[in-house]
């Protein structure tokens, strides 16, 4: 009796140790993506195709299906070749940010502590958007889609948006404090995109059956 109550009492502590191993493996593959992804968005127009290809690794570590630093590159290829509109876009985006960012530094400018932070909320909320829609991406899969799935994927989940939110802050606090930790904590947000996309996909799951 007394062994039948110990055995069911340290059964709990491999399947621990087991959950235990696999977070840490999750978070060392978001470390190397966020490497991965650094070298692939250097252009900076190729951020979103980028973006997208880290995605779909994590996804198939995540889900188990075999993955490499060959098939990132195939799926990189690929994004950018149906992406590059989209890529542009993030760029001439990045310049009307910076602009007016420049503009908000000026002395005098009415109002420009509010005019900065509704600056940023929408930035950050756009990222959130490209962020969904390149954790949605696939071969074949057609951008423009990805975004209205996206944008409606924000409206309808605040609370993953709200998680991304809370991602990009990070992301942004860390590089500003060193600029290196960009590259980790980049994986590390990508890695966030695919656990949002995961999570509504299960609640969708279990609302569909009901």
């Amino acid at each position: 009796m007394a062994g039948r109550i110990y055995g069911s009492q340290a059964s709990p502590r491999p399947q621990r140790r087991q959950a235990f191993g696999e977070g840490f493996a999750l978070f060392a593959e978001c470390l190397l993506t966020g490497v991965w992804f650094a070298l692939a968005a250097l252009p900076v127009v190729t951020v979103p195709a980028a973006l997208a290809a880290a995605a779909r690794h994590l996804r198939a570590h995540t889900e188990g299906d075999s993955t490499s630093w060959v098939s990132f590159w195939s799926d990189f290829r690929a994004a950018w070749r149906g992406g590059r509109r989209v890529g542009l876009a993030v760029v001439g985006a990045g310049v009307v940010l910076a602009l007016n960012l420049a503009v908000l530094a000026q002395e005098g400018v009415p109002g420009r502590s509010g005019f900065a932070l509704a600056t940023f909320v929408v930035a950050g909320l756009a990222l959130t958007v490209l962020l969904r829609a390149a954790a949605d991406w696939s071969p074949g899969e057609r951008w423009r889609d990805l975004f209205a799935s996206a944008v409606d994927a924000a409206r309808t989940d605040p609370g993953g948006t709200g998680i991304l939110l809370g991602g990009v802050a990070v992301l942004a606090a860390t590089t500003w404090a060193l600029w290196v930790l960009a590259v980790p904590m980049a994986g590390c947000l990508v890695g966030a995109a695919v656990a949002v996309r995961r999570r509504r996909l299960d609640r969708s799951g279990e609302d569909a059956g009901e």
